[in-house]
């Protein structure tokens, strides 16, 4: 009777545990299948704001030409409203402007409710600050299945949520330095004007102070010329995300005419302007350029989306890595552009010609026209007639700058330098498209050498000195360095 009992109860035993088993392995199966089955890389719904913030950038740049500052701070504006939203469906992150928003319950942090969420927010923002796209990026929302019509801020749904994101980032931006709707004392509802009287010490025909930026004359494209102003030199006013100042990591002074760093560092352009290579010019037009005319921010922004199709990237995944992407470059813009406007520096187009005023040298002279032997006082970088050197000061390079800054966060994020992207293009194709080079194909091994190929194109093509470069590169990392440890981690909590 006892072997039969024992017997009895052994099979119950035997078979909760088949049964225990067997549900265990439904729900590692139905884990399993839901991990396969959630969207990665391009076809994630924040890989795909972030291809529609990169039209926006580009049909910008078309339709108000380059303006990389102006830019920098929509696209970091954007990637943190996302966030934001995003946020509340994360158990640690906690968002930067969205305030008195809980956290919502586990049963409702949902991938759907996810991606409602960071849609309502990226739509919102995006029709903000690139509003001539407004049908784009409805037309986006009507393609995910989502109603671009609703403008409803409450929180106890995803949409209201990701609307209240926007709203409340547009809100506290607004003040922020940046002038964008023409708010600042003495710009009479002007968008961007220069509030702060900025002139610079030099115009186009009189160099007084040699150490100063000079404008410089440009064609107009009809047979004319003109002297591009400086470009926002307010912008090292604009209130930063992440960083404490504009001049938290300002770098020392650049070298100064009598200088022999100086001298050196003007001879160097001059002699690598003259002598550049296919590769050469095809790596000084695309990094001039950037892909489909983003801008450096827009630039990175690539890279980035780069990063999300070799790695498969899930949607928790990109919004992080946009959210430190895009503040990591608009936080040195600003960086960059206090270090611009504190010193003022010039630029090699107008420092060869100070020291080489009478003196002939063999140098390039313009598309179609090859090495030349010229008057100093002649020189010109690698450029289209039509956009011959930045208008802004020198130091420090802001592609340096911006590069070495999101080149860094990208290394931090994945944890590894390792980048791997190429891209192949026709030298010259940019700058004299009628007597084209080699088909040329650049190879960017790692985020650190991309940075460094970045700034170096700049020293190439004559529009930096080197110090402009080396400077720029080392601000940048010390942003991304204190931005990520400081800044990021705190966010998605994690410290």
């Amino acid at each position: 009777m006892r072997k039969v009992i024992f017997m009895r109860l052994f099979l119950l035993c035997l078979g909760l545990l088949v049964s225990s088993c067997n549900l265990n392995k439904k729900s590692n199966d139905k884990a399993e299948f839901n991990l396969k089955d959630q969207p990665l890389g391009e076809n994630n719904v924040a890989y795909k704001w972030g291809e529609i913030a990169l039209l926006a950038q580009a049909n910008d740049t078309e339709r108000y030409k380059p303006r990389p500052t102006v830019t920098s701070r929509y696209l970091g504006l954007i990637f943190t409203s996302v966030f934001d939203a995003w946020s509340r469906y994360d158990d640690k992150a906690i968002p930067v402007y969205l305030q008195n928003v809980d956290r919502v319950g586990e049963k409702e942090r949902t991938l759907e409710n996810k991606q409602i969420a960071i849609s309502y927010a990226a739509l919102r923002t995006l029709m903000e600050y690139y509003p001539a796209d407004s049908l784009v990026y409805k037309k986006k929302m009507v393609e995910l299945g989502y109603d671009p019509e609703n403008t409803s801020t409450n929180t106890s749904t995803p949409q209201g949520i990701g609307n209240l994101a926007a709203a409340t980032i547009i809100a506290k931006r607004k003040n922020d330095g940046a002038n964008q709707y023409g708010e600042e004392e003495g710009s009479n509802g002007v968008a961007y004007f220069n509030y702060t009287g900025y002139e610079p010490v030099n115009d186009p025909d009189t160099n007084i102070d040699p150490n100063k930026w000079q404008p410089k004359y440009f064609s107009d494209g009809e047979g004319g010329f003109v002297a591009p102003s400086c470009l926002t030199p307010f912008w090292d006013k604009v209130t930063p995300i992440a960083m404490e100042s504009g001049d938290q990591f300002r770098p020392g002074p650049p070298p100064m005419i009598g200088s022999e760093q100086l001298k050196k560092e003007v001879q160097e352009v001059i002699e690598l302007q003259a002598t550049l290579t296919d590769e050469q010019k095809a790596l000084v037009e695309f990094m001039r350029d950037g892909p489909q005319s983003v801008q450096q921010a827009g630039h990175w922004l690539k890279f980035a989306q780069e990063v999300s199709r070799r790695d498969q990237n899930d949607l928790d995944t990109d919004v992080k890595m946009y959210f430190l992407n895009q503040v990591v470059a608009m936080d040195a813009f600003i960086a960059s552009w206090d270090s611009k406007m504190f010193y003022d520096f010039a630029r090699p187009y107008a420092l060869v010609h100070e020291y080489y005023d009478k003196q002939k040298i063999q140098a390039w002279g313009g598309p179609y026209k090859g090495l030349v032997t010229m008057d100093g006082n002649k020189w010109r970088p690698y450029s289209p007639d039509t956009f011959l050197c930045p208008p802004f000061p020198s130091y420090v390079s802001g592609h340096s700058t911006i590069s070495g800054a999101c080149a860094e966060a990208l290394r931090l994020f994945t944890g590894s330098d390792t980048f791997g992207s190429e891209v192949t293009l026709v030298a010259g194709a940019l700058t004299e498209p009628k007597a084209l080079g080699d088909t040329i194909t650049l190879k960017f091994p790692t985020f650190t050498e991309t940075a460094n190929m970045a700034g170096k194109s700049r020293v190439l093509g004559g529009y930096h000195i080197e110090s402009d470069n080396s400077a720029g590169l080392k601000l940048g990392r010390d942003l991304a360095t204190y931005i990520y440890n400081d800044f990021y981690l705190k966010h998605i909590g994690t410290l």
